[in-house]
């Protein structure tokens, strides 16, 4: 088993329950950071977000567990407009493991992961010594955004 980070966001529609909804429907759920309202990146003339991190003990290899990650939003209604949109719910991989993965489609750690608040701080949360491949700790990287 390999534990994996899932980050968890959401700024359309009743933002909570979908992000509940949405960690209901991931397997092997160890543990949930307190859901947190942040404003958004990139495109930011759109609502707040709801963001958060779940922690998985899965077996499923990395790719795999995306699928189902990218099922689950499928399932629960999103729609992929515009990069950094707005949306009903965003599931992304953050780290898995220790292992770095570069494939198409498919970054581990996730590539900006080191430079967004919205992302450490619930990860520090779960696990402030968690090291993300090639990076450092996450503490560290969250001090470092100061």
């Amino acid at each position: 088993m390999t534990r994996a980070y899932v980050g968890v966001g959401s700024n359309l529609g009743d933002r909570e329950a979908t992000i509940r909804a949405a960690i209901a429907a991931l397997p092997g759920v160890v543990a949930v950071s307190t859901l947190r309202e942040t404003e958004p990146v990139g495109v930011v003339d759109q609502p707040a977000f709801l963001n958060g991190a779940v922690v998985l003990e899965t077996a499923l290899p990395p790719r795999e567990l995306l699928e189902l990650l990218l099922a689950v939003e499928r399932d629960l209604g999103r729609e992929r407009r515009e990069r950094w949109g707005p949306r009903s719910i965003d599931l992304d991989l953050l780290v898995y493991g220790d292992v770095s993965v570069d494939e198409p489609g498919l970054t581990v750690p996730h590539p900006r992961l080191h430079e967004r608040r919205f992302a450490l701080e619930p990860l520090a949360e779960l696990d402030p010594e968690l090291e993300l491949p090639g990076r450092g700790r996450v503490r560290d990287l969250l001090s470092g955004l100061d």
